[in-house]
C-alpha cells in the first residue's frame, strides 16, 4: 500500500537495529556497524534510545547489547527467549559467585544449542574466554543433552530425527538406543553431561533444564577442570546448587508469566 508521507528515516533505522540485536543474541557496535553499515555515533544513539525505550539492554560485563522481553509487545510471535535470560541473569551470576565456576544459558537452534549468557567474566578459574554464540550439538555436549533429556517426548522424537542428518558428526557419536538410554540416565539423576570424547577432554560440564510447565525455555549448566573435580562428591557440589540455582530461575519466569508483558 502506498503512503501520503515519506517514511521516518530515524524510524526505519531504529527497528531495523533492533531486528539486527535480536538476530545476534549479544552484540556490539562495531558488529552493527559491519552488518548495517550505518555511522557507529548513529548506531550508539539509536541504541541509546531504545534502551530506554526498554527494548534493549546493555551489559556491562559483557560489553555488549540484548534485546529484553518487552519486544514481546511488539509480537503475537513472542517465543520467550530474551525474558528466559533477563530471569536467569542474576541468579546465574549468584551462582558463579558461590562456586566459582563459570556457568551458562543456552536456547535451542535447530541440532543445538546455542550460548545467549555466559558468567565467563564472572569467573576466576574459568575454562574458556568466551562463549557467547556458541553451538553445542544436542549428541554430545551437556547443556545440549539437558534439552533433549527433558524437553517432551514428541519433540524429542522431531529433535532426534534432525540430529540424524546433522552436519555436526557430534550428533551421531550414539545411536537411537544409546540416546534413550542417555536420556533416562539424565533424567533419573537430574542433569546431563558432556559426552567424555568430546573436545576439550581437559573441561567438563554439567547442565540442568530450565522448564515452564512441560516445556523446556533453555538449559542452564557450569563448566570446569576435570582435573579439579574429580569424585562424585565433588561434582555432587556443583550439581546441586546449579539445580537450586534453576529452581529459583524456575520460580522467577513463573512470576514473569503470571505478571504479563511489562507496561
Amino acid at each position: 500500500m502506498s503512503s501520503s508521507f515519506p517514511p521516518v528515516q530515524s524510524v526505519v533505522r531504529a527497528l531495523g537495529l533492533l531486528v539486527e540485536v535480536n538476530r545476534a543474541g549479544l552484540t556490539t557496535v562495531g558488529d552493527l556497524h559491519r552488518r548495517t553499515r550505518l555511522p557507529k555515533p548513529t548506531i550508539v544513539r539509536l541504541l541509546e534510545t531504545l534502551v530506554a525505550a526498554g527494548y534493549v539492554y546493555r551489559d556491562e560485563r559483557l560489553r555488549g547489547y540484548q534485546v529484553t522481553s518487552q519486544v514481546a509487545e511488539l509480537s503475537a510471535g513472542f517465543h520467550g527467549a530474551p525474558m528466559v535470560i533477563e530471569a536467569a541473569r542474576p541468579f546465574a551470576a549468584a551462582l558463579t559467585r558461590r562456586i566459582k565456576w563459570p556457568t551458562a544459558v543456552c536456547l535451542l537452534d535447530h541440532d543445538a544449542v546455542v550460548v545467549r549468557f555466559s558468567t565467563i567474566p564472572d569467573s576466576p578459574i574459568s575454562p574458556f574466554h568466551a562463549t557467547i554464540g556458541y553451538r553445542l550439538s544436542l549428541g554430545g555436549r551437556a547443556l545440549g543433552r539437558a534439552y533433549l533429556a527433558f524437553c517432551p517426548e514428541e519433540e524429542r522424537r522431531i529433535l532426534i530425527e534432525f540430529m540424524k542428518v546433522s552436519a555436526d558428526p557430534e550428533n551421531r557419536l550414539l545411536s537411537e538406543e544409546e540416546i534413550e538410554r542417555q536420556v533416562a540416565t539424565a533424567r533419573r539423576r537430574g542433569f546431563a553431561e558432556r559426552d567424555d570424547a568430546v573436545e576439550p577432554r581437559s573441561s567438563a560440564t554439567v547442565a540442568v533444564p530450565l522448564m515452564l510447565g512441560e516445556r523446556v525455555l533453555a538449559t542452564f549448566g557450569v563448566t570446569y577442570f576435570r582435573s579439579a573435580v574429580t569424585t562424585p562428591e565433588a561434582r555432587a557440589k556443583l550439581v546441586y546448587p546449579l539445580k537450586e540455582a534453576a529452581a529459583a530461575i524456575e520460580a522467577e519466569l513463573r512470576a514473569r508469566q503470571a505478571a504479563g508483558p511489562a507496561r
